[in-house]
C-alpha cells in the first residue's frame, strides 16, 4: 500500500474508507491556497534554464508516453507520481528513481509547494476535476485529450484557467507543429479556394473480439477502484474497463473523442471556425461482438457556419484507408489537400460539368520538418510557463475542439439533427439533448 506525503496522510483511516470524503472543496482550496505566493504560483516569468518541477496525475499508457516525452527536456524535473493503479506507480518510479514521491490521492499531491506544474493523464472522466482543481491549487496544467467528458466540464475549466491566471496546454499536440500553422493559414487565405467538405477518420478492423467480453469481478487489491471510479457511478470492477480500454465506454470516453478530436481540431483550425452550426450522427454496434457500449461503426456530418462540412467516420470492423493519404483531408473549388504529420500533398482541382478542364492550381508536396509533435508541445507547455504566455493549446482551444467530439455523441444518442449556438453553448432545437450537456456527479465529487 503507497502511503500518501502532506497532510492527507491517513494514519486514521479506516480500511476501505472513501478517500474522496476525507477533504471536501471548500477545504482542499483553502488548503491549496497557502501555496499560491511562493514560486511559479506567484505567475511571474521565469529564467531560460530554471527547472520546471512537474508532477503526474496518471501514468499509464499516455502518462508513461508523456513522462518519456518530458525527459527530452533538461528543464523540466518529474518530482512526483500519482496513480490509483500500483503497477503503473511502481513501474514509473523504478524507472525514475528513489527521489520522486508516490501518492494515490491527487490531492496530496497538488498541496506540495514543490511542484511547480503537473500533467493530467488519467481517465477521461476525471480531466476537469484534475485540471481545475489544480489550477486552484496554484498549478500550471497539461491536460490530455479529450479536455473534458462533458461540453459542461470543458467550459468550467476554460473559465477556471482564466480565473486562475494559470498556463493550461490541451495534449492536441498539432497546434505546436509549425507546418499546420502555416498551412491553416494558407488555406484560410485561400489556397485551395472555398473549402466545403472536409472529411477525417478513426479506422481499425476490431472484428470479431474487439475489447473482450469478462463478467463482473472485484477489482484487483492493487487498484483503487472507487478512487478510478470518482465522479462516475458506482459500478462493479470489470476488466474490459480498467485500467485502459475505458476508451470504449461511454461513461469514461468514447472514440470520436479519443481519436476524432485531434483531427476535427485541425478542421476547425484550418477553417478558422468556433463551433458547428448543425450536428447529425448515424452509427451502432454493428459486427463486433465484445463488452463495448460505444459504436463499432459510425459517421458523423457536421454543417459549419462559413458554409462547409465536415465528417468523421469512425470505423472499427473494417480497416481499408477512406482517403487517398494522411489524416486529414480538405476540398476545395481550386485543390484538395491530403495532410498528417509527415506531411501534405495538394492535388489540382479540374473543371467539371459546363467548366474548363484546366487544372485550377498547381500539384505541390511538402514535407514536415517538425520532428516529434508531442515532444514539441510540452516544450511550447514549459516555454509559456516560464514566459507565462498563451500556449499553443490554451484550454479554451481544447474546449472548443473537444465540444465537436461530444456534440457528435449527443446527436447519436438522441437520434437527432441537433443546432447548436457556440455563442451560448447551447442546442437550440431540442431540450432532451441539452440535458447531455453535463450528468450529475456521484458525490462527494462537484464542480465549483
Amino acid at each position: 500500500m503507497i502511503r500518501h506525503a502532506g497532510s492527507l496522510h491517513a494514519a486514521k483511516r479506516k480500511e476501505g474508507m472513501n478517500m474522496a470524503a476525507k477533504m471536501d472543496r471548500r477545504t482542499f482550496v483553502r488548503t491549496a491556497a497557502a501555496g499560491v505566493a511562493a514560486g511559479f504560483a506567484t505567475g511571474r516569468a521565469r529564467g531560460a534554464n530554471e527547472k520546471i518541477r512537474l508532477g503526474f496525475i496518471g501514468v499509464g499508457n499516455r502518462g508513461g508516453q508523456l513522462i518519456e516525452f518530458t525527459q527530452k527536456h533538461a528543464d523540466a524535473e518529474i518530482v512526483a507520481l500519482c496513480d490509483v493503479y500500483d503497477p503503473f506507480l511502481k513501474k514509473w518510479a523504478e524507472k525514475l528513481g528513489g527521489g520522486v514521491r508516490q501518492y494515490r490521492d491527487f490531492r496530496a499531491l497538488l498541496e506540495q509547494d514543490s511542484i511547480d506544474a503537473v500533467v493530467v493523464a488519467s481517465p477521461d472522466h476525471w480531466h476537469a476535476l484534475h485540471t481545475i482543481m489544480a489550477c486552484e491549487a496554484g498549478k500550471d496544467v497539461y491536460v490530455e485529450k479529450p479536455l473534458s467528458i462533458t461540453i459542461h466540464e470543458g467550459r468550467k475549466i476554460a473559465d477556471a484557467a482564466k480565473k486562475t491566471g494559470r498556463i493550461v496546454q490541451v495534449g492536441i499536440q498539432r497546434r505546436s507543429g509549425q507546418m499546420y500553422s502555416e498551412l491553416a493559414q494558407r488555406v484560410r487565405d485561400g489556397l485551395i479556394g472555398k473549402v466545403t467538405v472536409a472529411r477525417c477518420y478513426r479506422i481499425t478492423n476490431m472484428w470479431p473480439n474487439g475489447i473482450g467480453k469478462a463478467q463482473d469481478a472485484d477489482p484487483p487489491a492493487d487498484l483503487d477502484w472507487d478512487m478510478w471510479l470518482g465522479p462516475r457511478p458506482m459500478r462493479p470492477f470489470r476488466d474490459t474497463i480498467a485500467p485502459y480500454k475505458f476508451r470504449w465506454w461511454q461513461a469514461y470516453s468514447s472514440q470520436v473523442a479519443n481519436w476524432g478530436v485531434h483531427f476535427l481540431d485541425v478542421i476547425r483550425w484550418m477553417l478558422g471556425e468556433t463551433g458547428p452550426s448543425a450536428v447529425a450522427a448515424l452509427g451502432g454496434k454493428f459486427a463486433v461482438d465484445d463488452d463495448r457500449d460505444i459504436p463499432d461503426t459510425m459517421e458523423v456530418t457536421y454543417e459549419l457556419p462559413s458554409g462547409a462540412l465536415a465528417v468523421f467516420g469512425q470505423y472499427e470492423a473494417s480497416g481499408a484507408d477512406a482517403m487517398k493519404r494522411g489524416y486529414v483531408e480538405l476540398r476545395g473549388t481550386k485543390g484538395t489537400i491530403y495532410m498528417d504529420d509527415r506531411g501534405y500533398e495538394i492535388l489540382p482541382e479540374r473543371g467539371g460539368q459546363f467548366q474548363d478542364n484546366a487544372p485550377r492550381m498547381e500539384p505541390a508536396e511538402v514535407k514536415s520538418t517538425d520532428g516529434d509533435l508531442s515532444v514539441q508541445h510540452i516544450r511550447n507547455f514549459l516555454d509559456c510557463i516560464k514566459s507565462r504566455e498563451q500556449p499553443s493549446a490554451d484550454a479554451e482551444t481544447g474546449h472548443r475542439s473537444t465540444t465537436f467530439s461530444h456534440l457528435a455523441n449527443i446527436a447519436l444518442a438522441t437520434r437527432s439533427v441537433i443546432e447548436w449556438d457556440a455563442d451560448a453553448e447551447r442546442i437550440t432545437n431540442n431540450d432532451k439533448a441539452n440535458a447531455l450537456l453535463h450528468y450529475e456527479y456521484r458525490k462527494p465529487w462537484k464542480l465549483a
